[in-house]
């Protein structure tokens, strides 16, 4: 379960969401606007301008999620697994909003749920580096 301060942080924050496939290329990092906790364990991205995170993700499944509070500097960094999904709630919710945002162009390719394994505290104090328990 991701506790409520942290699920804060990730609802009103931008995420960056990182990949790398498995033939050794260079790591991929992109800013997520389309993002939200969507339910006590998992995250889902609305996957509309992503290519090389897909291509990465569909490689090895791989991601690592850090998101941070400009103000406050609370942050976190989730470490897991991402599947791509194209039905269900996630994918009707990321549709909606692509059309209602963009009117049509560029469309939806999938909503990308991840599965966290780790928390780690990345704020700039004493408990920096600290695994949260999920």
């Amino acid at each position: 379960m991701i506790q409520e301060n942290v699920k804060k942080v990730l609802n009103e924050n931008l995420w960056y969401i990182a990949t790398c496939n498995d033939e050794g290329s260079e790591p991929n990092v992109v800013p997520v606007g389309f993002k939200r906790v969507c339910d006590d364990v998992k995250l889902a991205i609305g996957a509309v301008l992503l290519e090389t995170t897909l291509e990465n993700i569909k490689a090895n499944g791989r991601v690592a999620v850090a998101c941070a509070n400009p103000v406050t500097g609370e942050a976190y960094q989730i470490k897991g697994t991402a599947e791509l999904v194209y039905e269900g709630d996630a994918y009707k919710h990321y549709r909606k909003l692509t059309e209602d945002t963009f009117k049509g162009a560029p469309e939806l390719k999938c909503a990308v749920i991840i599965t966290p394994e780790r928390l780690i505290n990345a704020s700039p104090n004493e408990r920096n580096k600290e695994e949260i328990p999920l």
